[in-house]
Order: C-alpha cells, then structure tokens, then sequence
C-alpha cells in the first residue's frame, strides 16, 4: 500500500508569486483525488506534473474563494482537452449554482458529464466508496458550512505469499496459492499441517489520510480522525494570535498539535498561514510542545508513506 500526498498550495487568503491557496492531490489505491481548488491550482498541477486526465473526483471543503476560485477554470480546461470521462464534484450545497451559473453566462458548458454531489449533512457521512477506498466528510467549524475529508484504504483479506518458505515444501502448487492467501492452512500428503501463518504474510497496513481546512479548535474532529496515518490540519496563527483564531474561527498551530495528540495520529502537516508570519518554523516549534511528528507544508511538497 502507498499514499502520496503532493501540496500544490498551502497559504490563506490572497494569492502571492510564492504563496498559493489551498490545493493538494492525493494519489490512494491508484485513485487521483484533488482536493480545494484555490485559484490557479490548474497551473500548479501542470507544474508539479499531474496529468489532468486522471483527475475523475474533486473534493471542495467550503466555498470561500481562496478554496474553490480555481474550480470553473478547471473545469472549463477540461473541455478545451475533449475530455469524455464524467467528473464528480463534491461539496457544499449551492456549489452547482455557482458553477453553473458562471459555465452558462460564459457559454461553455462541458462536453463531458459533470456531476455535483452537494453536501448540508452536519454529521460525517460517507461520499464515496470503490472496492479500493473509501471518503468520508469531517465536519468542522467555520464561519460557513465546511467539511474536512477522510480518505481510507479498505481493508484487504488476503495475505501475502511467503514464497520464500513456500519453495520448502514442493508439495504446494501454484493452484494451492489462493486458499493461502485466504488464510487456509496447508495439508501435507502424510496428514501434517503447516500453519498458514509459516507460509504467509500478514498483508499491508491500510493507510488513512485527513484534510481539516479551515475550522476552529473543533474537538467533535478527533473521534472521526482517530489513529489515522497522516493529518493535515489549517493553523492560520499562532498561539499569540488567538484571539483572531477565534474571531475568525480559524485555528491556532498549538490547538492544530493538540487535535493530532487527542486523536493518536502518525504525522501531523500544519498549514493554511497567515500571511502576517514571515518565519513559519515558528507553527512548527509551536505544535511539537504537544506533538513530536510534524510536517510544515510548503508549496511543491511531497509526502509519501508506505
């Protein structure tokens, strides 16, 4: 199993030459999923090489500008690409007005099918699910309706062939490999039994990754995030600024390490800075008086588990 999340933006508000809006993309189980969509994102993913035409799910959190302004340029560069295959949005409900409202005005309506999935539920629900993985909404809390994702790799039964213990035994066949996979023991000829356990391997760990945008400290989070591999959590200001954390309903790097300690999680990737902070390591000190493991995003950067 692998994830590989790439940053293509991670900076709140107004776009700069180095400071891009929201925007990551998630490759899980050989899905491609983009994730937020803040302006100029279709230029960051031919910069870091992501092929559009894997992109077949977007996922936007919440319709502030620097979350989603980059979607109907998206969307309308798909169709100057003859695309064909459907693409599912999802999102907060009204999101279809407003794309549609501006493909209409503009005249450009899609070639290929487009599909919204609009969300008001403020429970967790489940969005999509393949036989791969699985994607659930975080609710969280914001100035308006917003959702943070959480995407699963689905559990996967069978084991894995120890082949280098298999070989001992020439009695075991090819024919023989799918009722080990399963977690069946083996029968010799003679009556003996060799536990499936000498001849397999347990498979690979199925790896979780959760998107919190924009929200306030929000505990209801950490039972839905619990024990996942990797979390990205917004951490607009520091522990000094709180005050505008609150107000704004944005979070603090200190109340971002204290959801990642609650919730057990592996890494923690703070992100979504304030502009007003020229030296960001400052998040990171922050964060690790309460959680060791932290990532800071920055534009262009990639992380991979496996």
């Amino acid at each position: 199993m692998s994830l590989k999340l790439t940053i293509l933006g991670c900076h709140s508000a107004t776009p700069k030459v180095e400071s891009h809006p929201t925007s990551q993309i998630l490759e899980i189980k050989n899905h491609l999923f983009l994730i937020d969509c803040g302006e100029g994102t279709q230029v960051q993913l031919r910069k870091y090489g992501v092929k559009f035409s894997k992109i077949n799910h977007i996922f936007i959190s919440h319709l502030h500008g620097d979350h989603f302004y980059g979607l109907v340029g998206l969307i309308s560069t798909f169709s100057l690409l003859n695309r064909r295959t459907e693409l599912h949005v999802y999102g907060p409900k009204g999101i279809k007005e407003l794309i549609t409202m501006q493909l209409k005005m503009s005249d450009s309506w899609t070639n290929y099918l487009l599909i919204f999935h609009e969300l008001d539920s403020k429970e967790s629900v489940l969005l999509f699910e393949d036989k791969k993985v699985e994607v659930y909404t975080i609710p969280l809390k914001h100035r308006i309706y917003a959702n943070g994702f959480l995407f699963k790799e689905k559990t996967n039964e069978e084991r894995k062939l120890n082949m280098t213990e298999i070989k001992k035994h020439r009695e075991i066949e090819i024919c023989d490999y799918h009722n080990l996979k399963r977690g069946r023991d083996f029968k010799m000829e003679n009556g003996d039994i060799i536990p499936n356990s000498e001849l397999t391997l347990d498979p690979p760990k199925n790896l979780s990754y959760a998107f919190c945008s924009d929200t306030m400290y929000f505990p209801p989070v950490i039972p839905i995030i619990e024990n996942v591999d990797l979390l990205y959590h917004e951490s607009t200001f520091l522990k000094k600024d709180e005050e505008v954390a609150e107000k704004t309903k944005h979070s603090t790097a200190e109340q971002a390490s204290l959801i990642a300690k609650e919730a057990n999680v592996g890494q923690l990737i703070l992100g979504h800075y304030s502009g007003r902070y020229k030296n960001l390591e400052l998040f990171k000190e922050e964060a690790q008086d309460n959680f060791e493991n932290v990532i800071l995003a920055e534009t262009g950067k990639v992380i991979e588990l496996k």
